[in-house]
């Protein structure tokens, strides 16, 4: 990597989501095609299959994807997941807006996934962020940062701002109704966690309309463009299996992010954008 090159976390969302997106995600960071991935360790594929993130050589940041609307708690939450199962993110986003979360429960799951993360992995996440950005919702975000605060992780942790500038997510035109709705969600999520002494990454790019029509390399070279200072770019690749097809509507766009990471095409858009890969921002 020469000094004038750009770095860049991208990071593969979702592992432990089902056991073919998980491994889809090992695959592609055996690969060097990654430089982080986080966890949803409320799931039942996170112990069977977190420590095989070893075989990455380290090169790999590996995060905690805190969890809140897929799949069920680690423990009881009468009042958010009475059934045992989450909601979904409208009722969550809703909740948390009319400031209506039961936050005490909530804190209490933080704290079980970030154990269940450090029970498999014998150590601290490298970063946190949030499945459906839930971290970033008001009333969360401060539990989180409490969690952690108690932990003594504010120099040990970075923590994932999913908000971009508005000319770069203009830039970029892809799903900018959803970049910009999140860019809304986040305001003041940045500075405040660096306030509280955690490092955040600058610009944020990756937002998919999960189309399977789309063209996904098109797509990749929109996020690698009017990229920030520290950027991060999320994704979402995984092999399908019966699993994903039953949790998640996001299904064929995952099978071709996961082409095209894998494919010589990526290494080659890299290339043009002046772009490497970091484990963080």
């Amino acid at each position: 990597m020469t000094p004038s090159m750009r770095q860049v976390v991208l990071c593969a969302d979702d592992f432990g989501l089902t056991e073919g997106v998980s491994r889809g995600i090992l695959d592609l960071a055996r690969m060097g095609r990654l430089s982080a991935t986080s966890a949803m360790t409320n799931r039942p594929w996170w112990p069977r299959l977190g420590s095989e993130l070893d075989a990455s050589g380290g090169r790999l940041g590996i995060g905690l994807h805190l969890t809140l609307t897929l799949g069920e708690p680690l423990g009881a939450m009468r009042r958010l997941a009475p059934g045992g199962v989450f909601p979904g993110l409208p009722e969550v986003m809703q909740a948390a807006l009319l400031r209506r979360l039961p936050l005490d429960e909530i804190g209490a799951e933080i704290d079980r996934q970030l154990a269940a993360f450090e029970t498999v992995r014998g150590q601290a996440p490298d970063f946190i962020d949030g499945h459906q950005h839930v971290h970033v919702l008001p009333g969360i975000r401060g539990r989180l940062l409490r969690a952690l605060e108690e932990r003594g992780w504010a120099t040990r942790v970075w923590l994932r701002d999913p908000s971009d500038r508005l000319g770069a997510i203009a830039r970029r035109r892809v799903a900018a109704r959803k970049a910009l709705t999140v860019r809304v969600l986040a305001t003041g999520f940045g500075r405040t966690a660096r306030d509280a002494g955690f490092a955040v990454n600058e610009g944020f790019s990756g937002f998919s309309l999960f189309d399977p029509m789309r063209d996904t390399a098109a797509d990749f070279e929109a996020y690698f463009a009017a990229l920030g200072p520290r950027p991060v770019v999320m994704c979402h690749p995984g092999h399908v299996d019966a699993d994903l097809a039953r949790l998640d509507p996001v299904v064929e766009p995952r099978a071709r992010e996961q082409a095209y990471l894998a494919s010589g095409a990526f290494p080659g858009m890299l290339q043009r954008r002046g772009a490497a890969l970091a484990s963080r921002p």
